[in-house]
């Protein structure tokens, strides 16, 4: 019987690392401290380390940290966040949940990160952060951002680095590049727990201050309630599963970057694909591998039949979701995203994936392509 190819091995993952897994979490268990135990410090402070970043706190999930993000630069009503309107709802949904208006500009099509060159002209006197997204494990043009917003005000940049945790940038990690980073641990991730959990990284002190009581309803001591909050923490379950797949992510981030060449490697020759591309003064910790093509849903289909699981990340830009299309501002054209949107189509991407594994995909491909 043929092996079934996952699109992301988790149970491959777990398996290599059931011993130490399984340990974090059965003392979790013996101590019972499932909110806020010593894994959760712990976490942090190994998060710090990892990042560079002078502060982490840890929270429920990606979209939790992005939102306390804002809540912490105070954004609301009357603000905008300039972003890309190419990422996973959760960019523009925080930023509409603080009442915030997002302001969209178009991606560089070559990454399909935010064009930094389309971001100047979106900023305006109501503009409070600028919000880049890097997109499918590589870091956006975070130095050029920076920049940007350094002299239109020094306006906050936050790094939404839900996909890119890991990923280097001219030296730096991702979640230490701007104001504030912010990660996600959700499973599929480079780095996942085994349910929701994020992470927000900043070296100003006083923004840390305020993320971190933000996360606990906004209390600086219990029942005291200093400021509006959200109940954001991480599970200390979750966390001791983070720790225990720090110990190997290194490893894990170099079997990923195998992957991502060979793939590659085996596309180089394959007429109709556009491969990902990487940009040279960072890498790509693969959080997706993901192709563009022509009769996009049709290749998925015949891929699909030929028992190879398929994604697209993401099909509808969100300036055109239902739900923003009057919440939104859009600065110059958003084509490069539509174009995208028609065209992007991740494969199966994870440590674990072998060179004949990959092989039984690029062939799929290929005669879906011919046929």
């Amino acid at each position: 019987m043929t092996q079934k190819i996952e699109f992301t091995d988790l149970k491959a993952q777990y398996q290599t690392l059931k011993t130490n897994i399984d340990a974090r979490i059965q003392a979790v268990l013996d101590h019972g401290q499932y909110i806020m135990g010593p894994e959760v410090k712990e976490l942090e402070h190994e998060l710090q380390t990892y990042t560079g970043a002078k502060h982490c706190i840890t929270v429920a999930s990606g979209t939790e940290a992005l939102l306390i993000a804002l809540m912490a630069l105070n954004i609301g009503p009357g603000d905008e966040v300039i972003t890309t309107p190419f990422t996973f709802v959760a960019t523009a949904e925080v930023i509409a949940l603080v009442g915030a208006t997002p302001v969209f500009v178009d991606i560089d099509p070559d990454t399909c990160n935010i064009d930094p060159k389309l971001i100047e002209a979106a900023i305006t006197e109501k503009t409070k952060a600028i919000m880049p997204v890097s997109l499918y494990g590589q870091v956006a043009d975070m130095d050029e951002i920076n920049a940007i917003a350094m002299r239109n005000g020094n306006i906050p940049v936050i790094e939404d680095a839900a996909q890119s945790f890991g990923a280097l940038y001219k030296g730096n990690r991702s979640c230490n590049l701007s104001s504030i980073g912010c990660t996600s641990f959700f499973p599929s991730k480079p780095l996942g727990c085994y349910g929701d959990g994020g992470a927000i990284f900043t070296n100003d002190d006083a923004v840390a201050l305020a993320m971190r009581e933000i996360r606990v309803h906004g209390q600086a001591r219990r029942y005291y309630h200093t400021r509006i909050g959200v109940g954001g923490r991480m599970d200390t379950i979750q966390c001791a599963i983070i720790l225990a797949k720090l110990d190997v992510f290194d490893h894990e981030l170099q079997l990923r970057s195998e992957a991502g060449q060979r793939y590659v490697d085996l596309l180089r020759d394959i007429s109709g694909i556009a491969p990902p591309v990487v940009a040279a003064d960072r890498n790509s910790v693969w959080g997706q591998f993901t192709i563009q093509v022509d009769n996009r849903d049709e290749i998925a289909e015949h891929l699909k039949r030929a028992g190879i699981p398929t994604a697209v990340h993401y099909p509808v830009p969100l300036d055109q979701q239902p739900a923003y299309k009057n919440l939104y501002r859009a600065s110059g054209l958003l084509d490069k995203s539509a174009y995208a949107a028609r065209r992007v189509l991740s494969l199966p991407m994870h440590p674990y994936l072998d060179l004949p594994t990959q092989s039984t995909i690029v062939e799929a491909l290929e005669k879906a392509l011919a046929a």
